[in-house]
C-alpha cells in the first residue's frame, strides 16, 4: 500500500511517500481501503514533534485520523460490519489514515449517510467528535443555554456551530466576521464576533458554556464570561485551578476518543439536514505535506481532506 510517512520530527518536508505491506485484518479488526482523509492541526503538530502523546518511540509513523472508505475484509470476531460496506472513522495515531489501506475498529466506524462525500464522511470524524464530546460530554450542554465556541470557522469550530444551534442553544463565535460570518450565520450562528474588532468578553457574557478551541490568553479571557456555574471546555489544555475557582466556575480538558455511535448520531444529524462538514480543499494524497502547510499557515474555513481513491 502506499502511505505518507515520517521517520524522524521536523518541517512538512520530513512526510514522504513509501510503499509499505498491506495489514492483515486481526480479531476485532476491519481492513478499510481509504477513498479520502482528514486533514487535521493534531497532524502537524505531531509530524513537526509537538504533540506530546505522540514521542519518537512511535517513529516511524503514518498521520492522519479521520478516514473514509470501503472495507476490504474484516476479521475474526466482526459483526457489524461486511466486507464491501463504506464507512467512517476516528483512528489513533499511529495506525494513520494517510494511507491506501488502514486498520479500524468496529467501534471506531460508522455508516456514510447516503448522500456524503468520501471527502465529508472523511473530515467529519475528528473533527466533529471533538465537537460532540466537548459540548455534551464534558460541557453537558442542553437547551436553552448561551454558549460561545472560540475559532467557528476552523474545523472542529464550525461543526460545534450547528451541533450546538441544533440543540436549541444561542451561540455565540469568534471568527473572521468579514470572510466567515456569512458562511456561519448560514450554519446558525446568532452573532459572530471579529476577533480582530471586538472584544468577545463584552459581547458574549452571562455564558454557560464556552468551547474553546484556541488556548493561551483567548482561554483565560473566556472565563470572565461564563455565569456562576458555567463551564469552559478546552481541546489545547486548560487553565490552573486557582483562577478557575477565583471565577466560580469549572473547566475541562480533554482529548477527544473514537466513538462509532457518537458518529452514527452525526450522520443522522446530516441526513436531517442539521449538520454539514465544510471541506474547502482537496489535495492528493501525495500532497499530504502541501495541505498540512495549508492549514497550519493559511485562513481554513471548515476542513481540508485528501484524496486517496
Amino acid at each position: 500500500m502506499l502511505a505518507m510517512r515520517i521517520h524522524e520530527f521536523g518541517p512538512s518536508d520530513r512526510l514522504k511517500p513509501e510503499d509499505l505491506e498491506t495489514p492483515e485484518p486481526g480479531p476485532g479488526e476491519m481492513l478499510v481501503r481509504t477513498h479520502a482523509a482528514g486533514v487535521n492541526p493534531v497532524d502537524y503538530k505531531i509530524r513537526a514533534g509537538e504533540f506530546p502523546p505522540v514521542g519518537e518511540d512511535k517513529l516511524p509513523l503514518v498521520p492522519g485520523g479521520e478516514v473514509s472508505g470501503v472495507v476490504d475484509a474484516v476479521g475474526e470476531g466482526v459483526e457489524s460490519f461486511n466486507a464491501g460496506a463504506t464507512v467512517h472513522a476516528m483512528v489513533p495515531p499511529g495506525r494513520g489514515g494517510y494511507a491506501t489501506h488502514v486498520i479500524v475498529r468496529p467501534n471506531e466506524a460508522a455508516a456514510i449517510p447516503e448522500g456524503m462525500s468520501w471527502e465529508e464522511a472523511a473530515s467529519l470524524p475528528l473533527a466533529g467528535l471533538t465537537a460532540w464530546q466537548g459540548l455534551y460530554e464534558h460541557g453537558e450542554m442542553h437547551s436553552g443555554q448561551r454558549v460561545l465556541i472560540h475559532g467557528g470557522a476552523g474545523g472542529v469550530g464550525h461543526l460545534a456551530v450547528q451541533i450546538a444551534k441544533s440543540a436549541g442553544c444561542e451561540v455565540f463565535t469568534t471568527a473572521r466576521a468579514d470572510e466567515d460570518g456569512e458562511m456561519l450565520e448560514r450554519l446558525g450562528a446568532d452573532r459572530v464576533i471579529d476577533y480582530r474588532e471586538e472584544n468577545f468578553e463584552e459581547i458574549a457574557t452571562d455564558l454557560d458554556l464556552v468551547l474553546d478551541t484556541i488556548g493561551g490568553d483567548t482561554q483565560k479571557r473566556s472565563l470572565a464570561c461564563l455565569t456562576k456555574g458555567g463551564r469552559l471546555v478546552g481541546t489545547l489544555g486548560g487553565p490552573d485551578e486557582d483562577t478557575v475557582k477565583k471565577h466560580g466556575v469549572t473547566a475541562t480538558a480533554f482529548m477527544t476518543q473514537p466513538n462509532g455511535t457518537q458518529l452514527e448520531e452525526m450522520g443522522r444529524a446530516f441526513s436531517q439536514g442539521t449538520l454539514r462538514t465544510n471541506v474547502s480543499q482537496t489535495f492528493p494524497l501525495e500532497e499530504a505535506a502541501k495541505a498540512q502547510d495549508t492549514l497550519e499557515n493559511q485562513h481554513v474555513q471548515g476542513k481540508i481532506a485528501l484524496t486517496v481513491r
